[in-house]
C-alpha cells in the first residue's frame, strides 16, 4: 500500500493534477520538475535541468518535455499535455492517467484501451542525466511508442522563442542523435535502449504557456524547438529506457543502470521517508566543495538558510561528515568575521548581520550531536573568535556591537535581516537598529563560545568575553522587553522600538542559551502560540496589525509585500516546538504532535513529499514560494526529533 495516496477519479481533473508538482534531484544541483499531469506549469520545469558553469553558471532547461505516442492498429493517442492561449489543452494526455504511486521514484500508469503503460523517472545521482522506463503492462496488438522531444536550451529565468540563430541540425548517437541549439551548450544526446527509428520533422511550437508564471505576473509563453520524432515496437511485458544526457550513454547498460539507480532510493512508504528524501536532494557536491541548495526550482546556495537547516539535513540524519563538509566550504567564504548572505559565480553579498551568528548556532547543534568540544574548538575556534572580534570592532553596513553590548545594524535602503524583501529598491519592512533574533542569537553565540573555552582551558577568552555577554543578557532585557505587554519588541533604536508581533522574538524564548527567565519565556510562547502559529509554521506577522496582509498573491510587487507581512513561514516550527516542549515537558506533547502530523497533509498536497517555502496566512495555507525548501524540510525533521525524545 503507497503511502503517498491521490485520487484515482481526480487525476484526469486539471484542476487537481495542475497543482500537485513532481521534484527529483541528482545531488549534483540539476533537477526534473513537472506536474502530476506532465503538463509544465513553470518556465522553471523540465525534464533536465542543468547548472552549467560554462555558460553563466545558472540552471538551464535542456529537454523541457517528452510526449509519448502509444500507436495501435494506425490509430494515435497522444499521452503529451501543453498549455496554449485561451486556456486550450492540447493534446490531452491526462485524461488518459489512471493511477500515480510515488514509493520510490515517480510511476503513472495510462490506460488507452486495451493498452497499459507505465512510465518511471529519475536523474542520475552526481550526473546530468534523466532517465525514463517505459513498460508496456498490457496490450493485446502489436503497439509502437513514439517520442517527441521538446527542446529549450535558455536558462530557468529566461523564456526561448523561435529564431534563426538557433542551431537545428542533430547528429546520429547511439541509438539515438545528439543536438546542440547554440554554441556554449553541450550537446544533448536522446538514446535509448534498443535501436529507435528517427524522423526528422524540425519544428517550433509556439506560444506554449505556463500557468503559474500568467498567475505570478511574469512573462508566461514560449516557443520550444522539436527536432522530429522517435518510433519503435514494444511487446507486452517489455521495459524500453530512454536517456536524455549531456554525455553519451552506453545504450546496452542503459536498463542496469536504471535497476542500480532505482536500488538507491529511500522508500517513501511513510511521512518521515518523504522528509528524509527530500532532506537529501539539497545536498550539492560538485568540485570538492558541499553545499546546500536552499529550494528548488529557482534558488541556489544561500548562507543563512544553509546554517539554519544544515543541522536537520545532516545530523538528525546522521551525517556528521557532511555537515563538516559544508561548514568548511562556507569558512572559505568567511570574510574580515563575516559570511556573505549569497556568494555568486563572481563575487558575494555581504549584507546580512545575522548570518555569521548562524553559523554558531549551527556548531552548537553540533556540539550537541558529538559532545566533542576539543575537536570543534580546536578546528573552528579561530573563525568563532574572528567573527566575534569583527562585531565588536564593527563591519560593513555599519553591523557593530554598541556600548549596550548588543548588536546594531543600520545601512540606508538595506534590509540587513532575514526580512529581506524589497520592492523597486527599497526594503518592505527595514528593521534598523537592533533587531530582536539578532541579539538572541549574539547572546547564545557569546555563551557558546565561553563554554567552549573554558572546556579547552582558554581562560584569556572566557575572561575576556564573559563580562560581555553579561551585559548582553542585561541590555536585552532593558531594550525588548516590556512587563506592560508581555512579550518582546521587534526591533530597537535610540529613539524607538518596534512592538509589532513577529516570530522573531520566539529565538529569545528557544535558544539554550536565553536572556529570558522561564516566566518571561512562557509569555513569548504565549503570544506567538495565540496570534502567529499555523498548522504550516508561524506568520511573519500577527493578523491583528493593520498591515497584516493573509494572502501571498497577484502581482510581484504584491507578493514581496505580503511575503514578511503575514506570509507563513515553516522554518520557525522547529524553535516553537523546542521552546513549547522546554516549558511544558512531556505535557505539551499531545499539542506539538498534532501541529506535527499536520504536516504529512502537504505530502501529497504541493509538491509531492516535500514542505513549500512560504504558506498564506489565511486559512486554507495554500503552499507558495518555492516547491521545496531546505530550511522548511529542515525544521520538520528537527521538530519531529524532538517530538520523538520527548515521547521516549
Amino acid at each position: 500500500m503507497s503511502y503517498l495516496k491521490f485520487d484515482k477519479n481526480q487525476l484526469v481533473n486539471l484542476e487537481y493534477s495542475l497543482y500537485r508538482e513532481l521534484l527529483r534531484t541528482n545531488r549534483a544541483g540539476s533537477y526534473l520538475s513537472t506536474t502530476l499531469s506532465g503538463c509544465n506549469t513553470r518556465k522553471y520545469h523540465g525534464l533536465l535541468i542543468c547548472p552549467l558553469e560554462e555558460l553563466d553558471g545558472g540552471k538551464h532547461v535542456l529537454l523541457s518535455s517528452l510526449d509519448e505516442t502509444v500507436i495501435q492498429h494506425e490509430a494515435e493517442f497522444n499521452l503529451g499535455i501543453h498549455k496554449y492561449s485561451g486556456d486550450h489543452y492540447e493534446p490531452k494526455g491526462h485524461k488518459y492517467i489512471r493511477d500515480v504511486e510515488m514509493e520510490q521514484v515517480p510511476k503513472i500508469t495510462y490506460q488507452v484501451g486495451g493498452v497499459v503503460l507505465q512510465r518511471e523517472r529519475l536523474l542520475v545521482e552526481n550526473e546530468q542525466q534523466v532517465l525514463i522506463r517505459y513498460t508496456l503492462i498490457e496490450a493485446h496488438s502489436p503497439t509502437k511508442l513514439r517520442f517527441k522531444p521538446f527542446l529549450a536550451f535558455r536558462n530557468v529565468h529566461t523564456l526561448s522563442k523561435a529564431n534563426m540563430y538557433a542551431n537545428t541540425k542533430y547528429k546520429p548517437a547511439g541509438n539515438g542523435v545528439k543536438i546542440r541549439m547554440y554554441d556554449g551548450y553541450p550537446y544533448l544526446h536522446m538514446q535509448f535502449s534498443k535501436e529507435p527509428e528517427f524522423i526528422a520533422v524540425p519544428h517550433w511550437y509556439y506560444n506554449i504557456e505556463y500557468l503559474k508564471e500568467q498567475n505570478r505576473g511574469y512573462e508566461y509563453q514560449e516557443d520550444l524547438f522539436v527536432p522530429g520524432y522517435f518510433e519503435l515496437p514494444i511487446k507486452k511485458g517489455e521495459s524500453i529506457i530512454f536517456s536524455a544526457s549531456t554525455v553519451e550513454a552506453k545504450p546496452l547498460g542503459l536498463k542496469q543502470k536504471f535497476t542500480n539507480e532505482h536500488s538507491k532510493r529511500i522508500l517513501r512508504d511513510t511521512f518521515l521517508g518523504n522528509i528524509d528524501n527530500a532532506a537529501q536532494q539539497f545536498i550539492f557536491r560538485k568540485n570538492g566543495k558541499t553545499d546546500i541548495i536552499a529550494g528548488f526550482p529557482w534558488y541556489g546556495p544561500r548562507t543563512r538558510q544553509t546554517f539554519v537547516s544544515l543541522p536537520g539535513l545532516t545530523l538528525e540524519r546522521d551525517e556528521p561528515e557532511t555537515f563538516e563538509k559544508v561548514i568548511d566550504t562556507q569558512l572559505e567564504r568567511l570574510d574580515d568575521g563575516l559570511f556573505p548572505k549569497i556568494c555568486g559565480m563572481y563575487d558575494c553579498e555581504y549584507d546580512a548581520s545575522d548570518v555569521s551568528l548562524w553559523f554558531f548556532w549551527a556548531l552548537q547543534e553540533y556540539h550537541s550531536f558529538t559532545k566533542d568540544s576539543a575537536h570543534i574548538w580546536s578546528k573552528y575556534g579561530l573563525a568563532m573568535k574572528q567573527i566575534l572580534n569583527g562585531y565588536c570592532k564593527g563591519q560593513k553596513f555599519n553591523i557593530r556591537m554598541n556600548e549596550k553590548g548588543l548588536i546594531s545594524a543600520t545601512s540606508k535602503d538595506i534590509a540587513l535581516t532575514w526580512m529581506d524583501s524589497y520592492i523597486n529598491g527599497k526594503p518592505v519592512v527595514q528593521r534598523p537598529g537592533m533587531a530582536v533574533e539578532i541579539n538572541a542569537l549574539w547572546y547564545n553565540a557569546l555563551c557558546f563560545s565561553i563554554e567552549l573555552a573554558k572546556a579547552n582551558g582558554d581562560k584569556e577568552f572566557a575572561d575576556e568575553w564573559e563580562p560581555r555577554s553579561q551585559l548582553a543578557a542585561k541590555s536585552f532585557i532593558e531594550i525588548f522587553w516590556d512587563d506592560q505587554k508581555g512579550y518582546l519588541a521587534d526591533y530597537a533604536t535610540d529613539r524607538y522600538k518596534n512592538w509589532d508581533v513577529r516570530p522573531n522574538m520566539l529565538l529569545a524564548a528557544a535558544l539554550d542559551y536565553s536572556p529570558l527567565d522561564r516566566e518571561k519565556q512562557k509569555l513569548v510562547l504565549s503570544v506567538v502560540k495565540k496570534q502567529l502559529l499555523t498548522p504550516r509554521g508561524l506568520r511573519s506577522l500577527s493578523p491583528q496589525d493593520p498591515m497584516y496582509k493573509g494572502q501571498c498573491e497577484g502581482s510581484p510587487e504584491q507578493r514581496e509585500q505580503a511575503v514578511h507581512q503575514g506570509t507563513v513561514w515553516p522554518w520557525f516550527i522547529q524553535f516553537f516546538v523546542k521552546a513549547y516542549l522546554n516549558i511544558h515537558k512531556r505535557g505539551g506533547l499531545p499539542f506539538v504532535q498534532k501541529i506535527m502530523e499536520g504536516f504529512e497533509e502537504e505530502m501529497s498536497e504541493h509538491c509531492i513529499g516535500t514542505i513549500s517555502e512560504t504558506y498564506n496566512g489565511n486559512p486554507p495555507h495554500t503552499a507558495k514560494g518555492s516547491i521545496s525548501q531546505a530550511w522548511s524540510v529542515a525544521a520538520v525533521i528537527k521538530a519531529w526529533k524532538l517530538v520523538r525524545e520527548y515521547r521516549e
